[in-house]
């Protein structure tokens, strides 16, 4: 399973949606996710491959990581990997 497919997986989770109604545009509020579920999923994420994201949950806008929608988190993840290998 590709990086995509199982971020968008754990989102899909989080939002209580199927992974096929989770859009790569789609921002975590339009798929229902609050403050709370963000930090879920970025927990789930970690756990999921082995990493740690650099977020500030108490001030995401503040974070080195771009949470402004799925695909943007896909492709920090994706950089946290390869980074991780480095």
């Amino acid at each position: 399973m590709s990086v995509q497919d199982k971020v968008i997986e754990i989102i899909a989770e989080q939002a209580v949606l199927e992974p096929g109604d989770v859009a790569l545009d789609s921002t975590l509020e339009d798929l229902g996710i609050d403050s709370l579920g963000l930090v879920e999923s970025i927990f789930a994420i970690e756990e999921e491959f082995d990493l740690s994201v650099p977020f500030n949950a108490n001030d995401p806008s503040e974070s080195d990581f771009d949470i402004t929608n799925v695909q943007s988190i896909i492709k920090g993840i994706e950089k946290l990997i390869s980074d991780q290998k480095g």
